[in-house]
């Protein structure tokens, strides 16, 4: 039978790597600032942060632009962070490290550098 680590606030880690995507960038910063040792809850939150946030500020730009940006902004954006979202929580909550091109690797290199 496979043991699950909890984290410092309590949670099984899977579950808590889950919950960092729950919310966007939202969760993804309060686990970073709430769980200080654990490093796949971090990495989780990290990511989510830095993908959510991006597409947040992607989106917040884009709606300034009037069509193509709202195309964008309407079109573009929600599908894809909904499939992303769903990804992860599923990723995270099955145990999975799963790095996402870009994010994953910033992620990673922020969370080694911190140690």
């Amino acid at each position: 039978m496979d043991t699950v680590n909890k984290t410092s606030i309590g949670l099984d880690e899977n579950l808590a790597g889950a919950l960092a995507y729950a919310l966007g960038w939202i969760t993804g910063v309060a686990l970073l600032i709430v769980e200080r040792e654990n490093q796949f809850v971090r990495f989780h939150a990290l990511q989510s942060a830095i993908v959510f946030g991006t597409l947040s500020a992607i989106w917040f730009f884009g709606v300034s632009i009037p069509l193509l940006g709202w195309i964008v902004s309407f079109v573009i954006i929600p599908p894809v962070s909904a499939v992303i979202w769903l990804l992860m929580l599923f990723k995270a909550y099955r145990g999975e490290r799963f790095k996402l091109p870009i994010a994953g690797r910033i992620a990673e290199e922020r969370l080694r550098g911190s140690d």
